[in-house]
């Protein structure tokens, strides 16, 4: 079955942790044995050849590049000037990528479309995975005009906030509001157009963010606090607020967001017992609060600094998501549900937002 993942931090792995993505996973695996600098190291998930034996033809990919201050102890970029530029060398990496040959941006409804005919019917042995630019924490963006270079960049979706106070938003584990800046940004979100990622905002900015932004709105790889009780969660009345705004919610694969009380360096996928089916679970209870299957999606999230040691124990590689339409199946969808849950309820807000 096609996947559209909404949320893969793919320039990131090859600039940050230096993972050739055209690689095999294992090739990966076995080129970090020994690593330490990092705790996902050898424990990747994600590479471009995983993509499509997992008939993964089409993701949302990241920029991220998170701005702290002196006080903070984030891990980040000391002005919002190198931030930027952090991004424009991931923008690099994507540029190169389709300069190759092993992927292709989408911007538009006529690129998609094309794109969607491609990938059915291309003989191609190494087909172009397609990928829509999405900015992770907006920090990056030093003014308004740099929004605007970025849409001309491509960019086509953006989330005000990550970890911490940004500037524009409060986002997982801080607490605030988004003041004049955010609000300003919000405007000039909903004037170009561009998809605003609701994931990561804190409960305070999420919800002056839904009084005063009228524009498309996703949340690209965000879970349910009815099964994990943590602010990186949406509640159930955020989610119902998601849904009256014809949004799709991802479900992400981090292990942590799957199940309660996960203790960093003491948990495992293992001693917590963390499989695919907590995805399902995830799926099940938004469609129970939507009365349909309308409103919810893949965004696994994978590799996002977390690996093997933060997923789920029946999944190796990101191509193990073709596991996941028998398991709705066995859940008691039906073949229409899960082609909207694998690809086609993400496909449709695009298509609609680039009517």
């Amino acid at each position: 079955m096609f996947i559209f993942d909404a949320h893969l931090d793919l320039a990131m792995n090859a600039l940050e942790w230096n993972r050739d993505l055209r690689w095999t996973v294992d090739d990966i695996r076995e080129s970090e044995k020994g690593m330490t600098d990092k705790p996902d190291r050898g424990k990747n998930t994600v590479s471009l050849e995983a993509m499509r034996q997992g008939n993964i033809g089409l993701c949302v990919a990241t920029q991220i590049a998170r701005y702290v201050k002196k006080s903070s102890s984030l891990p980040g970029w000391h002005s919002p000037e190198q931030a930027w530029a952090q991004t424009q060398g991931q923008l690099a990496w994507y540029n190169t990528m389709e300069s190759c040959g092993e992927m292709t941006q989408i911007t538009n409804r006529t690129e998609l479309l094309s794109h969607l005919d491609y990938w059915k019917n291309t003989t191609d042995k190494k087909k172009k995975v397609g990928y829509i630019l999405s900015l992770e924490g907006a920090d990056s963006i030093v003014d308004l005009s740099y929004l605007d270079m970025a849409y001309q960049n491509g960019l086509r979706a953006i989330g005000p906030a990550h970890y911490g106070p940004g500037t524009y938003a409060y986002g997982t584990d801080s607490s605030g509001g988004i003041g004049t800046k955010g609000k300003a940004l919000l405007k000039r979100i909903q004037e170009l157009n561009l998809i605003l990622d609701a994931t990561h905002l804190c409960d305070e900015s999420f919800w002056e963010t839904m009084k005063i932004y009228d524009g498309p709105i996703w949340a690209s790889h965000n879970n349910c606090r009815v099964f994990v009780d943590h602010n990186r969660q949406f509640s159930d009345e955020q989610i119902k607020e998601l849904i009256n705004r014809n949004a799709v919610i991802g479900i992400a694969l981090d292990a942590w967001m799957m199940v309660p009380n996960w203790v960093r360096g003491q948990s495992t996928p293992d001693n917590m017992n963390v499989t695919l089916n907590q995805m399902i679970d995830n799926i099940d209870h938004i469609c129970q609060l939507a009365g349909n299957s309308n409103h919810v999606g893949i965004g696994t999230d994978l590799d996002g600094a977390f690996g093997k040691e933060q997923s789920p124990l029946d999944l190796n590689t990101i191509a193990d998501l073709q596991k996941v339409p028998n398991m709705l199946k066995d859940k008691g969808f039906n073949a229409e549900d899960i082609d909207k849950i694998m690809h086609q309820n993400f496909i449709d807000f695009l298509l609609r937002v680039w009517s």
